[in-house]
């Protein structure tokens, strides 16, 4: 990764200030330790009239693997190829904006010892960056960049020069340059932004995200137009961080309209006043539903189809209307985190007799899946490929056929209320697909025909009256008692 910031000079002003500004001395190559690779910091040129820093980041890959703990970006099933095939050592990204917070931290604050009148001056700038991943295109680029009173240069890196027909990447080259900033503006902003167009955090993000986003973006964050999406990508569209951010941007902003502090502002409710009560989780809602309704029908021996971690398990064990628990997953990994969930091993005599978890495939028959009051496909078939959701519906509906099925599912029409959602995208990396109220509908009601079933739908979670509910539920219920009893 490759960044130049040039400046020029007069005699009495002379461009080389640039070096005590950024507390290296013109004269050096130096070299510096982070935490993903080696930063270089050398200076192409330094004249009275013109010099250049430049910062060069070795990434080093097997480190930014390990400190992944070996996840891929995106968790998608080709994802760990990711890991060792990407754009890390040469595309600006949030590693470069860690460099520049440790290489350039007193040049940030606005500090200089040697001489103190420097970081209050602004000069002329210009910051060049070879390859800048733009999520958003050369427009986003000029967005984000020219209220804050740069003239913007972003030109489209093709995909090969040799095949100008391909089209053009992600990247641009970019230039930015004015002569109305200090530099530790220019550095606060490149520090947020980069990360920003790139559209990924290459480390966790922490809740004192919040408070570094905050404490760089004072003085030109609480006023840019396009405040929401820049907070909601630095801080990598986590929700509650991203209301948190916002709320005290809007509390800056407040304040500077009516040149008063900020703790004035906020002064409406005491300190001691009881917190908000935050709202339940949807996992939460949809566990809830499930046992609702599983109540109703009066089951007592009850299948978790696709248990996962065993939380739903867990919560059926402390009702004692449920005599048997039995959860089934693919996955042994799932099972054993179950197991240790439910504190098997710990577990009285009386309470390990009503709970089973043992591992099984949707996709065959299995004769252990017989005899039960009800199933629960709770958050399962969207986790399949569609072709082989026939071969689900029969190991449930045909084969094993309980009394009553429940089955949950995203609604894709929902997706456009998450803020934290991109455009287009599933909510899980793993989702085969996600359906519309419709589609769903029409999926449930015809198995429900050809399997002797009737069905209900029921909505989890609010239930938006232009997109409906975020998860959508179909209670399947047999019409034909005397084959219930029988099965």
């Amino acid at each position: 990764m490759f960044l130049t910031i040039t400046t020029t000079g007069t005699p009495e002003r002379p461009a080389t200030d640039l070096g005590y500004l950024l507390h290296k001395h013109p004269d050096k190559a130096q070299v510096f330790s982070t935490s993903y690779g080696t930063a270089h910091v050398l200076y192409p040129e330094a004249e009275a009239g013109r010099c250049t820093a430049a910062l060069l980041l070795e990434v080093d890959a097997v480190a930014l693997v390990r400190r992944g703990k070996g996840k891929g970006r995106g968790g998608a099933p080709d994802a760990a190829l990711a890991q060792y095939v990407n754009d890390r050592p040469y595309a600006a990204s949030s590693l470069l904006a860690v460099a520049l917070s440790s290489v350039f931290s007193s040049a940030m604050k606005g500090v200089c010892n040697a001489r103190p009148e420097l970081p209050a001056q602004t000069r002329p700038l210009r910051v060049e960056v070879p390859a800048l991943p733009a999520r958003g295109g050369p427009d986003l680029v000029r967005k984000l960049f020219e209220p804050l009173g740069w003239t913007v240069t972003a030109e489209p890196v093709p995909l090969d020069v040799a095949f100008p027909a391909w089209g053009d990447s992600r990247y641009v080259r970019l230039v930015l340059e004015s002569d109305t900033l200090t530099l530790a503006e220019a550095l606060r902003h490149l520090y947020v932004l980069l990360p920003v167009l790139d559209d990924a955090k290459h480390y966790w993000v922490a809740p004192d995200e919040v408070d570094k986003l905050l404490r760089v973006g004072e003085g030109w964050l609480p006023g840019h137009p396009e405040q929401r999406l820049i907070t909601s990508r630095y801080l990598s569209r986590r929700w509650a961080l991203t209301r948190q951010a916002t709320e005290r941007l809007e509390l800056v902003r407040l304040a500077e309209t009516d040149d008063s502090e900020v703790e004035e502002i906020d002064n409406a409710v005491e300190a001691e006043t009881e917190a908000e009560e935050k709202p339940t989780p949807l996992a939460v809602q949809r566990r809830e539903a499930i046992v609702t309704a599983l109540r109703q029908s009066g089951a007592a021996r009850v299948l978790d189809l696709g248990c996962g971690q065993g939380q739903l398990v867990q919560t059926l064990l402390k009702d004692p209307a449920f005599t048997e628990i039995v959860g089934v997953d693919v996955s042994m990994r799932a099972l054993t985190i179950a197991s240790r969930r439910l504190k098997l091993d710990r577990m009285g005599e009386r309470q390990a007799s009503r709970v089973q978890l043992f591992q099984g495939s949707l996709a065959y028959t299995d004769v252990r899946l017989k005899g039960y009051d009800a199933a629960v496909l709770s958050e399962v078939i969207e986790h399949l490929d569609l072709p082989r959701l026939p071969a689900l519906e029969y190991a449930v509906f045909g084969s094993a056929r309980p009394r009553t099925v429940l089955v949950t599912t995203p609604n894709v029409e929902y997706n456009v209320r998450w803020e934290s959602l991109p455009a287009g995208h599933v909510r899980h990396g793993d989702h085969r697909f996600e359906w519309t109220r419709a589609e769903f509908r029409a999926w449930a009601e015809a198995v429900a025909e050809r399997h002797g079933y009737a069905v209900e739908f029921v909505a989890v979670g609010p239930d938006d009256p232009e997109v409906g509910p975020p998860t959508q539920m179909a209670v399947f219920t047999m019409t034909t008692p005397k084959e219930a009893k029988a099965a």
